[in-house]
């Protein structure tokens, strides 16, 4: 795929899903996205045959191009948070509830597994936190690869596959999270005593942390759909 093609691609996912969302789930005909990207046809094509695999949209016959986010995937979610499409506010918060049970159990497993290689990478993670709150900037990027880290850490390769497309879905939103210095203070002050437990070798203490850690991010964004729900 060339550079012109995956930068074309989250574009045309991007209008598809605005213009489909305005139209009851139906997507512009094949000439109308040729004549709005000023493409080809033939490139629309090939590249609606990657989000009809992707099971983004379903083409039907003497029909038309419709969505389907019904049968959206793990993989699929995390194409269109890259894009730039936010989730819905329940799809935040069954996310984040996904989160919790991923991440107390790599907690645990991590407390048991991780190796001097992780615990270093760890430290250089918290060192650079401290950084950028005596700065005053968020933790959006630091607080993702802190978590990660704790996944690689179980030694788990297919786990950690799937985190790292499972979180690509909180990219945008943890922007939004961390825009308070007192929220990012807290969260590191979470994430010390966290890797504190990991270094003990606690599988307990480690888990129970990291409970309480994303209960706190869950009650977060609970608020938030409860709010969004109300003004709906």
């Amino acid at each position: 795929m060339t550079l012109q093609e995956k930068t074309f691609l989250p574009a045309l996912a991007v209008y598809l899903f605005s213009a489909a969302k305005e139209s009851g789930g139906k997507a512009p005909s094949e000439r109308e996205l040729a004549e709005h990207f000023s493409v080809s046809r033939g490139q629309v094509r090939e590249a609606l045959a990657i989000l009809e695999a992707m099971q983004v949209i379903e083409r039907r016959a003497k029909s038309g191009i419709y969505l389907q986010p019904e049968n959206w995937g793990l993989e699929t979610m995390a194409f269109y948070a890259r894009a730039g499409i936010a989730l819905e506010p329940q799809q935040i918060f069954e996310a984040v509830e996904v989160r919790r049970i991923h991440e107390t159990s790599a907690a645990e497993m991590a407390a048991e597994r991780a190796t001097d290689e992780n615990f270093e990478r760890i430290r250089d993670i918290l060192s650079r936190s401290e950084a950028k709150i005596a700065v005053g900037e968020g933790l959006e990027e630091l607080d993702h690869e802190f978590h990660l880290e704790i996944v690689r850490a179980t030694q788990n390769s297919v786990f950690l596959k799937i985190c790292t497309s499972f979180y690509a879905l909180s990219e945008q939103r943890l922007k939004l999270y961390f825009n308070t210095v007192e929220r990012s203070q807290k969260s590191h002050m979470d994430h010390c005593q966290i890797f504190d437990a990991l270094v003990a070798r606690d599988a307990r203490l480690s888990k129970a942390l990291m409970n309480s850690h994303l209960r706190g991010a869950a009650s977060y964004w609970s608020e938030i759909l409860e709010s969004s729900q109300e003004q709906g």
